[in-house]
């Protein structure tokens, strides 16, 4: 009997199976039925001959979450984007809308610590995530300490949104730095107890803030001993800045002594967040490895350089929800460092994509491809996939190419297949597991996106399917095309 579908004579990389050679992948529905050295037929055929075929991408850290970022997703190879970080709250408001809209890759969320403390702390309204997950990091009074009925509280929703198929519990800790370190500490209790990951975006370390309560990379890594807590270190790389090494080796010394602390990293110079976070403050540009200068510091609504201390306190009165780069270093000036971030020991690949910008006066239908001038965005969230094959594969060659797929797939996967075990079928290609593949030419495969060009597609990446459904055919993405699935916990 023909297969659906029958990609045939690519180079077929596998890194949980070791599988690296010319194979036909056969596929039926949405699943991978045979994996051949040839003769495979089926009713539509794909000629991936000189071209790779890979797992697809799985983006732990994707605040991206819309059908017009999704598609910018898919065509730098991603297959299932999740919201891990951030979060949201309550998750199935943000399931019911995802599925309701369609997606164009797989979808999941977290619970959202700061959504949820922001509830129990000022009554603000939850909206899953609806007014975008980095809204509000601006306000002061959610970052109030937490009275212990209201620590109890917090802890009572967090375990009830587990309870709705939670991909684990996101903690933007590094936006509340004053929080109480024995809130951590429960909070990691609590996901140690229902075996969920923790998430987490770390307080600054002492290097970068002296005054800090307790040291960042310190604290995550010993309540990952203390309480079993699976501690997934969100962006290690943009959160070190220049004490990388320091922090790595922290995480190297617990996981040796029998912590589980995974890592992420993404190949980018400029972090982005919302313009009235504590990181834009002017005397607080230094923690992300800024030169300490306004200049630094980009607000995305308009593209405008900030020139001064008084414009970027009046952006910060003005829009403190908007989004603005802030400068760690030029990538373009330092190769190597890129190079260094892609090859961290352990760390998996993930974007840290951000919700699209809007112009102000213009407004943006979600459908409409491809994205107009005036819709902005970060590039990490268009082209991390797309670079760390060019930079680590390519052009440096700190990674094989099997040990870039791998980090872009298989680890990812990994990551959560205790949790969720939906994820044991991903990352992998072998029969049995979900059609969700990726092929491109590793001779040519790059990001294109700038800080100029935010939405500037990644090239190279010639066919993606996502449960055994095209997205992008022949390098065009198909805009009709909305296959993506919810991963659950």
């Amino acid at each position: 009997m023909p297969y659906d579908v029958v990609i045939q004579g690519g180079r077929v990389v596998d890194p949980a199976g070791g599988l690296d050679g010319v194979r036909d992948v056969g596929i039926v529905g949405d699943r991978i039925a045979a994996v051949s050295e040839g003769g495979l037929e089926g009713l539509r055929r794909i000629d991936a001959r000189g071209l790779v075929v890979a797992p697809g991408f799985i983006d732990l850290h994707s605040h991206g979450q819309g059908i017009g970022e999704g598609r910018l997703q898919a065509l730098d190879g991603v297959t299932t984007a999740l919201e891990l970080e951030a979060g949201v709250a309550p998750v199935s408001a943000a399931y019911r809308r995802a599925a309701a809209e369609g997606r164009p890759v797989n979808y999941g969320y977290s619970v959202s610590w700061a959504s949820l403390r922001r509830h129990v702390i000022t009554g603000a309204p939850l909206s899953g995530g609806a007014d975008g997950p980095l809204d509000h990091l601006g306000s002061h009074a959610w970052r109030a300490p937490a009275s212990p009925a209201q620590r109890a509280a917090l802890l009572r929703l967090l375990e009830a949104e587990l309870g709705e198929g939670a991909l684990g519990i996101g903690v933007l800790l590094g936006y509340a730095p004053e929080t109480d370190p024995a809130e951590f500490a429960d909070v990691a209790g609590l996901a140690a107890a229902a075996g969920v990951p923790v998430f987490t975006h770390a307080r600054p370390l002492t290097e970068q803030d002296p005054s800090v309560v307790v040291d960042g990379a310190e604290e995550l890594t010993r309540v990952a001993g203390l309480t079993g807590a699976h501690m997934h270190y969100c962006h290690i790389n943009s959160t070190s800045t220049r004490h990388l090494d320091r922090v790595q080796a922290l995480v190297e010394t617990v996981r040796a002594e029998g912590a589980r602390v995974t890592t992420e990293a993404y190949p980018y110079g400029s972090g982005m967040t919302s313009i009235g976070s504590d990181y834009f403050h002017p005397d607080r540009l230094h923690v992300l490895g800024a030169t300490g200068t306004p200049q630094d510091v980009v607000y995305a609504r308009t593209g405008e350089t900030v020139a001064s201390v008084d414009r970027l306190l009046e952006l910060r009165a003005a829009d403190p929800s908007g989004l603005a780069f802030i400068k760690s270093f030029d990538e373009d000036a330092s190769p190597d460092r890129v190079a260094r971030i892609c090859a961290l020991p352990g760390a998996v690949v993930a974007s840290d994509a951000v919700p699209f910008v809007i112009e102000g006066g213009h407004t943006y239908d979600p459908l409409r491809w491809p994205p107009p001038d005036f819709v902005r965005t970060h590039p990490r969230g268009v082209g991390t996939y797309g670079r760390t094959l060019r930079v680590a594969v390519r052009e440096t060659g700190v990674l094989s190419l099997s040990d870039a797929i791998a980090r872009c797939s298989l680890h990812p996967a990994r990551v959560l297949e205790e949790t969720a075990p939906a994820m044991r079928r991903k990352g992998r290609i072998q029969p049995g597991c979900d059609a969700d593949l990726v092929v491109f030419d590793a001779e040519r495969v790059t990001d294109t996106a700038t800080y100029r060009h935010t939405t500037r597609p990644s090239t190279g990446f010639v066919h993606v399917l996502v449960n055994g459904e095209p997205v992008v055919s022949d390098g065009v993405l198909r805009e009709s095309s909305l296959p993506g699935r919810p991963v659950r916990a």
